[in-house]
């Protein structure tokens, strides 16, 4: 049965990508303002397509959408329940490794570290004793912890973050821009990441097509046929760090926990090989929820094959489920599934 979805793809907030503001004041922003935006554009983009309104309407995301999406979830719901118009048809939402909350995204790298054998038993036990599970925040006057942190580092540190079993292109721009990352960029430390045009081409690297990207975006009779308003954007760029950004929400897992009580569908799903946002995370705030397990870890396929294993949870109300939320992880899979298309489109 052929199934077909009408899809937004939506940059924000707004400086980021095609999109603008027209004031200055658009370009101070924040989780929750980013949030705002998104709502806002929706309500205004029903209101002139009226015809999309009984759609059912499933806010997805990847990466740090983790922390934005389910805050438009909740502001579409509230909206919904005291009367804003339109009235959208919120269904649910999907997530794809979503950035959910610094403590726990973080501290679950070391043992996801453990289990994919990238550190010896003997420094994964030494670290779970003398750092008590701590990576994002160690006692810096502890001596055998700072010790087994430096150890990590060293083993982990030269691997690929977002699919381990990838090479690490470190050096991909003429002008790397060396920033102090935390957990909600992707990577755990120092590192040059590609912010500007790529100027050696690697084919055998993912961030090869980021060339084909900046070719694609910034070139005329494509800006044309994708509507942008002229004199809006001198020049496409991957990632707009002139924005004065304020990173307000640390953890979106409240926002989730109000979202059970709603009858709505949630799709999360990791990549089994990202370590910067390891699954074992997302599986353990998805726990804290304290949902009823429905079907427990099982595997799915696509043509017969193990594509990944999977979880179903749900929130009953006098045995009347109200709220579904199904975990899956997609076997080879690391930060986004670009490479793993067929399991991606086949998520139960």
């Amino acid at each position: 049965m052929m199934q077909i979805a009408n899809i937004i793809f939506l940059d924000a907030p707004a400086g980021t990508g095609f999109s603008y503001s027209t004031t200055l004041e658009g370009y101070d922003v924040s989780d929750t303002i980013s949030a705002a935006q998104t709502y806002d554009f929706l309500r205004k983009w029903l209101v002139d397509h009226p015809e999309f309104l009984t759609n059912p309407l499933y806010v997805a995301g990847d990466s740090y959408s983790g922390i934005i999406a389910p805050i438009i979830v909740q502001e579409i719901s509230d909206g919904n329940e005291v009367g804003d118009q339109p009235t959208m048809n919120l269904k649910g939402y999907v997530l794809g490794n979503p950035v959910t909350d610094d403590e726990i995204d973080t501290n679950s790298i070391v043992p996801f570290a453990h289990l994919k054998a990238l550190i010896s038993d003997e420094l994964y036990e030494s670290f779970m004793k003398n750092c008590k599970g701590e990576y994002l925040n160690p006692d810096q006057s502890n001596a055998s912890c700072m010790e087994d942190i430096l150890a990590i580092k060293e083993c982990i540190g030269k691997l690929f973050t977002g699919q381990i079993l990838e090479p690490l292109c470190k050096t991909i721009s003429p002008k790397p821009i060396t920033l102090k990352l935390n957990p909600r960029f992707l990577i755990a430390d120092d590192t040059d990441i590609l912010l500007s045009s790529p100027h050696v081409p690697r084919p055998w690297c993912r961030h090869f097509n980021y060339v084909y990207i900046y070719k694609w975006a910034n070139d005329e009779t494509v800006q044309d046929a994708l509507h942008i308003r002229k004199g809006t954007k001198k020049h496409w760029e991957r990632c707009n760090k002139t924005l004065a950004y304020s990173y307000n929400v640390k953890s979106s897992v409240d926002y989730h926990r109000n979202l059970t009580k709603k009858p709505y569908r949630a799709l999360i799903y990791s990549g089994d090989h990202d370590m910067s946002i390891p699954y074992i995370g997302t599986h353990e705030w998805i726990e804290s929820l304290n949902l009823t397990i429905k079907y427990d870890w099982e595997p799915w396929f696509v043509d017969g094959q193990v594509a990944g294993y999977t979880m179903l949870y749900a929130y009953n109300e006098l045995d009347y489920i109200t709220y579904d939320l199904r975990f899956a992880t997609v076997k080879g899979g690391g930060v986004t599934q670009r490479r793993n298309t067929g399991q991606s489109s086949a998520l139960p």
